[in-house]
């Protein structure tokens, strides 16, 4: 349910076109006869690639040019490697500047698009513990939610311009290659998974089909900006989610792994694991949106086919 679905053979320009989750935007776009301009940072080989240098803040804005959307899913992979000081800076630059970035950008045409949606994630709540929260809720303590705020705040060029600016704030996306179940799907295959400390933390997921399918619905619905929460309805616990997945590929759970291993392990980036949050979509629901596969059996079992 959308507002107003944009025509066939819309321009829509992406950031981040390569990532997991931007590749799915871009093939689910382009089935439906839309243009998508990928924005790169090499020299275009390509009349669909528009460069820029989010280090460098530049950007050939001229390629934005009739762009009804832009979409911004840049940045260094959270999970791609410990968190040293130096990788922290990289993680918040490459969101930060680039967000900054393409909001001048934006800003800067005489007729910009009519949506910039800016990814964010549930970071920003920080550790929540039990207690569920939505759009509501402030932001959490730590470097996760401070990245957060900052990365949404680098926007304002975009808000102050008058264009409608979303914020997907993105959980735990299931899908069957990239992503943490990237690297959960192979443990578990294995008989090599189960729960990561005592279980009882909240895993906020959603399913790639219907991660994709409300940045759509981001896109078209006109009503919609600031902050929407891209998670499923029901979140769960880690306890819960490792029986799901011994149940859909048939396997044993009986590994743990205890908390101060992966404290010692991951160092500070192990709070993104052992971390509680329990996230609801508020804002998507009441827009309209409707999930494909909401419960985890299903996520699961979608990813896998």
């Amino acid at each position: 349910m959308t507002d107003s679905p944009l025509p066939p053979g819309s321009r829509i320009a992406i950031a981040g076109a390569s990532g997991m989750i931007g590749s799915a935007l871009t093939r689910s776009l382009t089935s439906d006869g839309h243009e998508v301009i990928r924005l790169v940072r090499h020299a275009p080989r390509a009349k669909n690639e528009v460069q820029w240098d989010p280090d460098a803040q530049r950007i050939d804005a001229a390629g934005l040019v009739g762009c009804a959307a832009v979409v911004n899913l840049a940045g260094a992979g959270v999970a791609s490697r410990r968190w040293t000081e130096a990788y922290k800076r990289k993680i918040r630059d490459s969101r930060v500047l680039g967000t900054a970035t393409l909001a001048e950008a934006v800003a800067s045409l005489e007729e910009p698009p009519g949506v910039f949606v800016n990814g964010s994630a549930i970071g920003f709540y920080g550790d929540t513990g039990g207690r569920a929260v939505d759009e509501s809720a402030p932001p959490g303590d730590g470097f996760l939610p401070a990245l957060c705020v900052e990365w949404e705040e680098a926007a304002g060029a975009a808000q102050e311009a008058g264009i409608r600016t979303v914020f997907p704030r993105t959980g735990l996306v299931v899908a069957g290659k990239g992503g943490a179940w990237g690297k959960l799907f192979p443990l578990f295959k294995a008989g090599f998974g189960g729960r990561m400390g005592d279980g009882r933390q909240y895993w906020s997921f959603v399913s790639l089909h219907d991660e994709v399918a409300a940045i759509r619905h981001l896109m078209e619905t006109v009503s919609l900006s600031g902050p929407v929460n891209l998670t499923a309805p029901d979140p769960l616990t880690n306890r819960e989610i490792t029986e799901a997945m011994g149940h859909v590929l048939h396997r044993p759970t009986l590994f743990t792994t205890p908390a101060p291993l992966l404290r010692l392990a991951l160092g500070e980036m192990s709070s993104d694991i052992l971390g509680s949050q329990r996230v609801l979509p508020t804002r998507l629901l009441e827009s309209g949106f409707t999930f494909a596969f909401p419960s985890i059996e299903s996520a699961l079992r979608a990813a896998l086919t």
